[in-house]
């Protein structure tokens, strides 16, 4: 399939885990793909992945959660692409295990900006550039915990996807009649390079397997290939959602 032939994309927090499975899925649909990372090694390697299959990737070295490293971001893409159609705020991070009355002002903030922050700026400059061209999709990295909730001691985690969660929904409404689609994903666990210190962990992993009734978890490819529908002209009258993509975790 080429349902992305010539569009291109942007997607934050490539470098690993679902990110890079993302930018790698996308350019195998034809897409021309900017994959955005702090860590430049791993960066690459997503680049050189996709090159490797045939597609076409840059590199672009960013802290989202800056506001000079994004208009540099889509600047970058807009030199070298012309355009951009897409783009897969997937970037952040969650704070060490604390809870609310523990948790640093500092962890706070850097959690915050992460994943809160950089997520308004992508979508900031993002979408002036997608409106020169007649619109384009944004999807935004939420969480099952932006929906429901933990006490696993990630407070600022859990507030930053709700917040995500909403920013997308008026986002939405906002550009709408402007042809810019927003809408966010929220997985349940999927095994990546970040949760593997927790999933590795044979204390843990069975209880979180059991929350999830499918009975597996999922991978970084299930996100990615909703990601890329939720992009594409199938969904076409899909906005202003938060799809859940969990085993069933948040049914229980």
């Amino acid at each position: 399939m080429q349902r992305f032939k010539d569009k291109v994309v942007i997607v934050t927090g490539a470098s690993s885990g679902i990110g890079r499975q993302s930018a790698i899925e996308f350019a195998k649909e034809g897409a021309l793909v900017a994959v955005v990372a702090r860590r430049e090694i791993e960066g690459m390697e997503t680049v050189q992945m996709i090159e490797a299959n045939g597609g076409e990737a840059l590199f672009i070295a960013a802290d989202v959660s800056k506001s000079n490293d994004v208009e540099a971001m889509v600047d970058a893409v807009i030199s070298r692409f012309g355009r951009l159609d897409i783009a897969f705020n997937n970037a952040g991070v969650a704070e060490g295990i604390a809870n609310t009355v523990d948790l640093s002002e500092d962890e706070f903030d850097r959690v915050i900006n992460s994943n809160l922050k950089a997520t308004w700026l992508c979508m900031k400059y993002q979408i002036p550039a997608m409106l020169k061209t007649g619109g384009g999709s944004i999807v935004n990295a939420a969480s099952v915990w932006g929906v429901l909730g933990t006490s696993m001691g990630v407070p600022a985690y859990v507030a930053s996807k709700h917040g995500v969660i909403g920013l997308s929904k008026a986002t939405a409404l906002e550009f709408g009649q402007q042809g810019v689609r927003v809408n966010c994903i929220s997985p349940a666990w999927v095994p990546t390079e970040a949760n593997a210190p927790v999933l590795d962990n044979p204390d843990i992993y069975p209880e979180i397997l059991a929350q999830h009734p499918i009975g597996y978890l999922g991978s970084t490819t299930d996100v990615a290939n909703a990601v890329k529908w939720m992009c594409s002209d199938e969904a076409s009258w899909y906005t202003a959602q938060n799809l859940i993509l969990d085993g069933g975790y948040t049914a229980q």
